[in-house]
């Protein structure tokens, strides 16, 4: 079954004013590239021809820096008129990705983890391979949803944002998921209502025994929502440690 992506690039970028008052936060730079450059490299990079951009008012900014995309794929741009949760976003671009399993990238994070063996189990993969979670260790999780193990290891919750993390393993950002999701997205709009978070359905594939996290490890893994951590991705693209390239 083949899997496409969804790069979720909406939101007001308020950590970064007033930059974000005048384009969308993606297209600001990592050094001498757009942060958005280095989301697509890692999606591109995993095999995935078929990409969704959700984005804001600037989504003509965006589409003209990436425009109908590299020979072989299809770009589709879905405007996010006023941001209302990641609920409304997503389902936004359902039209052009029913059908077929995902893979949810938020475009703040960049990282250096290498997906296509991943995205080619999903592939292979008959049926129901449920969702691959993307982790990492945290001195400081509570912005995250965080796993939360049993005696033996075995992920049974996830928790969002706690004041007490139940460990410090962080979960955000990059996600797989399987032909369930839309389904598991309704049961969510029906509990929740509009305003449920992607942990939300995460916890629906953990309590189905069908979550699986990958852990990054020594691999990095940086969120550039603010001007610290911009600077700090550019310091590590001038160095060569950051890769916006669609091919390896």
């Amino acid at each position: 079954m083949m899997v496409k992506a969804i790069l979720v690039a909406g939101g007001h970028g308020s950590r970064l004013h007033p930059f974000t008052k005048i384009t969308q936060k993606t297209l600001l730079p990592i050094y001498d590239r757009p942060v958005i450059d280095y989301a697509l490299g890692t999606i591109r990079r995993a095999g995935i021809k078929n990409i969704t951009i959700i984005s804001n008012q600037f989504i003509g900014q965006i589409a003209k820096h990436v425009g109908s995309g590299l020979p072989g794929e299809k770009i589709h741009y879905v405007l996010e008129e006023t941001p209302e949760g990641v609920a409304k976003a997503l389902n936004l671009a359902r039209p052009h990705n029913e059908n077929c399993r995902l893979l949810i990238y938020f475009s703040d994070n960049i990282t250096t983890i290498e997906l296509e063996n991943h995205v080619k189990e999903f592939i292979d993969h008959e049926s129901n391979p449920g969702c691959l979670l993307l982790s990492r260790d945290e001195e400081n999780p509570q912005a995250f949803g965080v796993a939360k193990f049993n005696d033996d290891g075995k992920i049974i919750d996830i928790v969002e944002k706690p004041q007490n993390p139940p460990s410090n393993v962080a979960i955000g950002g990059i996600y797989l998921f399987d032909e369930q999701f839309w389904s598991l997205i309704d049961q969510c709009e029906l509990e929740y209502g509009d305003q449920f978070s992607i942990t939300d359905v995460n916890r629906k594939y953990v309590e189905k025994e069908q979550a699986k996290l990958l852990n990054i490890g020594k691999e990095t893994w940086v969120d550039c929502g603010t001007p610290d951590s911009l600077l700090a991705a550019s310091l590590m693209a001038k160095e060569g440690k950051l890769n916006p390239n669609p091919f390896k």
